[in-house]
């Protein structure tokens, strides 16, 4: 295997899990190029040695980081380009740039569906970007940003064709709070990311509805065998539901007071209307985005998704959360 110090390494983002992933790839790397958005973060971060706007408790050795606000320059930097920005600013971001990521090894951590495009991020590079599926990987969970700032122990699976380029992109991240391991599913691990977070903004609609425990655990266990239907649609490969990439992905996204897309859907069954909420919150929360693309998508699957139905109905057709999440619990076992 290539030495790690010999890899030129690219981060595009500057959010709570971009800060996450800058935070692992420092305890590994020599220096990597890191994308921000404007010049008061990249200022703050070469100053104060953090993030000003999110996980602002971790902290930078600036000598390892060649912070930049030119995208062309990161990617032209870099062999290996970490991407990581909320889907609904993938397309403005990338439409910046003016070198080609064909000869680059894209690795997405983004659990969300290009609008408009309604593909999930993989499909997109490859279909707008001519990126061939050798040359594209995807990180997912079980992990939470905040988890990682705190260093808890953490678990990544890193998917990609290419075993090799699994390996070296885990040990990008690997450390003595993170372990990983590697895939081949690649479609399948970032559908089953953008599908967990669809199934939390379920559980927080139910949690603020004042559905207990009994009911939550019933939500989560259906909710992984809808999952597992419409990945056998996505990519028919042989996979493991059970393995943490999907099912531990989804409870810990589903039950963690972490999780943003839990929060969303609490406050609507709390009452609060989908703008109030986007506008209360400081993060995007991917499973309100990712509703509509994946219903979408689904109309061509023909796949039964009572959950994801439901919550496309609350939050894109304005159906009274509580009658709609009763129906809903009468078709769960």
């Amino acid at each position: 295997m290539i030495e790690l110090s010999n890899r030129k390494v690219g981060l595009i983002g500057n959010g709570s899990w971009a800060t996450a992933i800058a935070k692992m790839l420092s305890k590994n790397l020599e220096t990597f190029n890191w994308w921000v958005k404007d010049e008061y973060v990249k200022e703050s971060i070469e100053k104060n040695h953090h993030n000003p706007n999110y996980l602002t408790d971790v902290e930078f050795n600036p000598e390892k980081l060649n912070i930049s606000t030119n995208i062309n320059e990161v990617v032209s930097n870099s062999d290996i380009i970490f991407l990581v920005v909320p889907s609904i600013y993938v397309e403005n971001c990338l439409s910046k740039l003016t070198i080609s990521l064909k000869d680059k090894f894209v690795v997405t951590s983004i659990k969300g569906i290009i609008p408009n495009h309604y593909k999930a991020v993989g499909q997109y590079l490859v279909d707008e970007f001519n990126i061939k599926e050798e040359q594209l990987g995807v990180v997912s969970g079980p992990c939470h940003a905040e988890e990682v700032a705190l260093e808890r122990l953490s678990y990544l699976t890193i998917a990609a064709l290419d075993e090799f380029k699994a390996k070296t992109v885990a040990d990008c991240l690997a450390c003595n709070f993170i372990n990983t391991k590697i895939s081949n599913d690649i479609f399948g691990t970032e559908y089953g990311a953008i599908l967990k977070n669809i199934y939390a903004v379920a559980a927080g609609i139910a949690h603020g509805l004042g559905y207990g425990d009994n009911f939550h655990a019933v939500l989560m266990s259906n909710a992984i065998r809808e999952m597992n239907d419409i990945l056998k649609q996505v990519n028919k490969t042989k996979r493991q539901i059970n393995d943490s990439a999907y099912l531990g992905d989804l409870l810990v996204t589903g039950y963690s007071n972490f999780s943003r897309n839990r929060t969303f859907g609490n406050m609507i069954g709390k009452g609060y209307s989908v703008q109030s909420v986007i506008m209360e919150m400081n993060m995007v929360a991917e499973g309100y985005y990712a509703t509509k693309g994946v219903a979408i998508l689904n109309e061509g699957y023909k796949i039964k998704a009572p959950i994801i139905h439901a919550v496309y109905s609350i939050l894109y057709e304005g159906k009274n959360a509580g009658k709609t999440m009763k129906e809903l619990s009468m078709k769960l076992d």
